[in-house]
């Protein structure tokens, strides 16, 4: 994968139990951008212990072992 044009910043880590029913992304400058689960309905369906199997891509992408799908850092920051 490539990264995204005009993108400067990256993923550090994911949370998904620090905030309820929230996807927590720490980036690599500093900010933590919090959404809803539900935003993403494949990741809701996985379990707790599913979704502690992410990966993160290139610096600018996520997935999860049992997921077929790539999620970006523009996925998250469209939607906080």
């Amino acid at each position: 994968m490539c990264k995204i044009k005009n993108t400067n910043v990256g993923i550090k880590n994911l949370d998904f139990t620090s905030h309820h029913g929230k996807i927590a992304a720490y980036l690599t400058d500093g900010r933590e951008v919090i959404v809803p689960v539900s935003f993403f309905p494949d990741i809701k369906q996985l379990s707790l212990k599913k979704r502690a199997e992410w990966m993160i891509l290139d610096d600018q992408f996520f997935t999860f072992k049992d997921l077929s799908k790539v999620y970006s850092i523009e996925d998250l920051m469209r939607l906080s």
